[in-house]
């Protein structure tokens, strides 16, 4: 498939992009209403958006550099162009919740339950956002025989992409009805937490672009970490009362 989805005034406008774009704005709408649910004003979750995301592409941008140097050594200036892919959701994670941080503090925001609220938005985003990879025909596995391979290059190989991405449509789900009955702040978080990264964990196994730290990925190495800090934070709020959407001082 052509990577290109049309042109603008002359510049290539790529699907990957494009994509990424629909992932963003579907998911900060989802938040809006999520938001208004809990309680927030719609004003503050758009501020929430506003600078979580641009900070999430940052984060996803410089992860992947910082772990992939060698490819930029000979054009540092290759570093800034994300049209051809190149983004760890990991990082983006990292520069989302720096920002949401940000403005939840500013705002007296009840951090924990803005994390309810967004996290049904960001798993969907990465469940949208994996099509990009199938565009750019990056982010797949190794070679299979399996009647639902695609062909990269010649080579019939595992479509990673699709099985995270319906692994994450599935996480979503379960989120959104949780929502409707939640128990506790930091409940959907915390599945999310722990219910993305086991599929991450696995599924990362299949693919052939890992970034590695040593003999190992890196990916696993994080997705470990978050199942264990899901847990964890999980098992602490459980018996906690769901707070007001804004502290009071």
């Amino acid at each position: 498939m052509d990577p290109v989805a049309f042109n603008l005034f002359g510049m290539e406008v790529r699907w990957y992009g494009v994509i990424i774009s629909a992932a963003m704005i579907i998911g900060v709408l989802l938040a809006i209403r999520n938001g208004k649910k809990e309680g927030f004003v719609e004003d503050h979750i758009l501020d929430v958006s506003l600078l979580a995301l641009p900070l999430a592409v940052i984060g996803a941008r410089l992860y992947y550099v910082i772990f992939n140097l060698e490819l930029y050594q000979d054009n540092w200036l290759s570093m800034f162009n994300t049209r051809m892919g190149g983004m760890a959701i990991h990082g983006g994670l990292i520069g989302g919740i720096l920002g949401g941080l940000i403005i939840c503090f500013k705002r007296k925001m009840n951090v924990l339950k803005v994390a309810d609220i967004v996290t049904p938005s960001v798993i969907l985003g990465q469940a949208i956002g994996r099509w990009g990879n199938f565009i750019n025909q990056e982010a797949h596995g190794g070679p299979t025989n399996l009647p639902w391979g695609i062909m990269v290059d010649g080579v019939k190989v595992h479509p990673t992409f699709l099985y995270e991405s319906i692994w994450n449509l599935i996480i979503f789900v379960f989120l959104m009805k949780i929502f409707k009955n939640k128990k506790f702040d930091g409940q959907m978080a915390s599945i999310y937490l722990i219910g993305y990264s086991i599929g991450r964990f696995f599924i990362e196994g299949l693919r052939t672009d890992s970034l590695m730290f040593g003999s190992f990925r890196v990916a696993q190495l994080i997705s470990a970490l978050m199942i264990a800090s899901g847990i964890l934070l999980y098992n602490l709020l459980k018996n906690k009362k769901i707070s007001p959407a804004y502290r009071e001082n």
